[in-house]
């Protein structure tokens, strides 16, 4: 909504004073923003200057001046920025008087949301290594500490339980925000877990909550608030096992789903994009992948319906379960160990059939 104030009178520059100065925003004939000096004869363009914000040392906004009478008539270059304040400065009789304006910000109607908190499980394991923030929109960068918080059983915020770096930890779209709970106070040996604890504590509830203050990329805050209240359980420390995991093959000429269960919730967006469907020949099968039953199955749909045969389901090592560990290596290491083996992507491939 445009500001639509023909005129905005604050307050006389010399207030109590009869016939002092005086400096209004209004709106010309033309709909245009202007700052209008009157009560002050034989002004010059150099007795009046208005400036953006309200730090010192910035240049004068540009714009044209005119006399008409009595009256000094400034109009800015530019249109005024709604949410932005300015400054009006009168210059007379070796005397400097200021005046703020401040712009309405235009009003507008909240849409942002957040649409999902993943682990989506109200159960998660004393070690638990990060949440995922789904929003609808971008959001803006920076806030996020300020905005989120841990609440244990009596509503008390958690002290420092994340690990709050300066570098955000966004998707590219801005939608997606990773939060790791403090890595020091989760693994075994290392000072942070054996002075102060995990942040999380089996047997015990908390609620994680998220501001409705937040603002979006577009600087509106969101449509509502967010809480997430959440049991823990004891830490989870065997690796992800692909031997325990269910897989239900489809049947040929169909677009059935590949079904892919698992013992327990797995990383959300990991599952996204460390699975693969390919024939014998490492071909990669298109299609779409679904996630559900709170990151215990998943879902591959083919692009086209599937050809009788052998197929193999290949999944990158680096997947992990909900408390960081991946397949074949537990989040509680050696942290010493050589670098070569800890970064080294492998794949496991699960072979299934596509019967008649």
């Amino acid at each position: 909504m445009r500001v639509v104030a023909v005129a905005l009178l604050l307050s006389a520059l010399a207030a109590g004073q009869t016939g002092a100065p005086a400096i209004r925003l209004e709106r010309d004939s033309s709909g245009r923003q202007v700052f209008r000096v009157t009560g002050a004869p034989h002004l010059s363009t150099e007795s009046f200057s208005v400036y953006a914000g309200e730090t010192a040392g910035l240049p004068a906004l540009l714009g044209a001046y005119r006399v008409e009478g009595e009256t000094l008539v400034f109009t800015p270059r530019f249109p005024l920025q709604p949410g932005l304040r300015y400054r009006a400065v009168l210059r007379l009789n070796g005397r400097e008087s200021t005046q703020t304006f401040e712009i309405p910000k235009a009003t507008t109607t909240a849409t942002t949301v957040v649409e999902q908190v993943y682990p989506t499980t109200d159960r998660l394991p004393e070690n638990q290594l990060k949440l995922y923030l789904q929003f609808s929109a971008p959001m803006s960068r920076g806030e996020a500490w300020r905005r989120i918080h841990l609440l244990d059983e009596a509503g008390k915020p958690v002290e420092l339980p994340f690990l709050e770096i300066d570098q955000e930890l966004w998707d590219p779209q801005g939608k997606r925000l990773t939060v790791f709970f403090d890595p020091g106070r989760i693994k075994r040996g290392l000072t942070p877990n054996e002075e102060v604890g995990t942040s999380l504590q089996a047997g015990r509830s908390y609620t994680f909550v998220i501001d409705r203050e937040w603002v979006d990329a577009a600087g509106d805050i969101l449509r509502e608030g967010f809480k997430k209240t959440f049991r823990v359980g004891p830490a989870s420390r065997e690796p992800p096992d692909p031997k325990t995991w269910r897989l239900t093959a489809p049947q040929a000429g169909t677009s059935e789903p590949l079904r892919v269960e698992f013992p327990e919730p797995m990383d959300r967006a990991l599952l996204e994009r460390l699975l693969e469907v390919s024939t014998p020949r490492n071909a990669a099968v298109a299609g779409t992948v679904e996630i559900d039953r709170q990151e215990t199955r998943w879902r591959f749909t083919p692009r086209q319906p599937w050809q009788p045969g052998q197929y193999f389901l290949r999944v990158e090592t680096i997947l992990e379960d909900l408390a960081g560990n991946s397949i074949g290596r537990a989040f509680d290491v050696d942290v010493f160990e050589r670098v070569e083996d800890r970064i080294r992507r492998e794949t496991v491939s699960l072979p299934f059939e596509v019967g008649r």
